[in-house]
């Protein structure tokens, strides 16, 4: 196995428990719940897209992909029965995923940089 295929393999799970953490009854996740969901939706989609950037390393193009899912996945809250779809929780998702793409993009940049 290789560190390819893992990485590409955790970007799956990751995107995948994103979409099953969004969508379930929020039942199922009161054990997940810190009680701060700006902190949570921030440091979720920043994990999310931390890990995605190191399978592709195109930073931004995974951002605005990951932007553009925490938009979508707070929306499609409004199709489940016990929850609302919030603007803010898709901002800090949006933010989280953005704050990744712009950190992994500085770490690239400098390593060019330090390798010529």
């Amino acid at each position: 196995m290789t560190i390819k295929f893992l990485t590409k393999a955790c970007s799956v799970v990751g995107v995948t428990l994103l979409a099953i953490a969004s969508l379930v009854p929020a039942d199922w996740l009161l054990w997940l719940r810190t009680g701060h969901w700006e902190i949570e939706h921030f440091l979720a989609f920043f994990a999310v897209t931390s890990i995605v950037c190191l399978t592709w390393p195109r930073p931004f193009v995974v951002g605005g992909a990951l932007m553009a899912v925490a938009a979508l996945l707070e929306g499609l809250q409004g199709l489940t029965p016990d929850r609302t779809p919030n603007l803010m929780g898709a901002v800090w998702g949006a933010v989280g995923a953005l704050a990744a793409a712009l950190l992994t993009e500085l770490f690239i940049q400098a390593r060019r940089r330090r390798s010529g």
